[in-house]
């Protein structure tokens, strides 16, 4: 358990300019709520809002989006 919240500002600015997968303020919202069933349903969150079949995408691609949000929402360690 960490005892801040991620900074969701900054998980979907690098989404978008890391990743290229920019997404509206719904499709955010729908992220955060399906990060709460963990990080594999945020990212199919990611991919359901762009319209990208989850399955068909690329390894890098799915790689990159799970790598982006983990790197956001993973507890820090000093």
């Amino acid at each position: 358990m960490t005892d801040a919240s991620p900074d969701f500002d900054a998980l979907f600015a690098d989404l978008c300019t890391q990743v290229g997968i920019c997404l509206h303020p719904k499709a955010e919202t729908k992220v955060k709520a399906a990060l709460e069933r963990g990080l594999d349903a945020a990212v199919r969150a990611v991919f359901e809002a762009e319209g990208i079949d989850e399955p068909s995408a690329t390894g890098d691609l799915r790689r990159a989006v799970r790598d982006c949000i983990k790197s956001h929402v993973a507890p820090k360690r000093d």
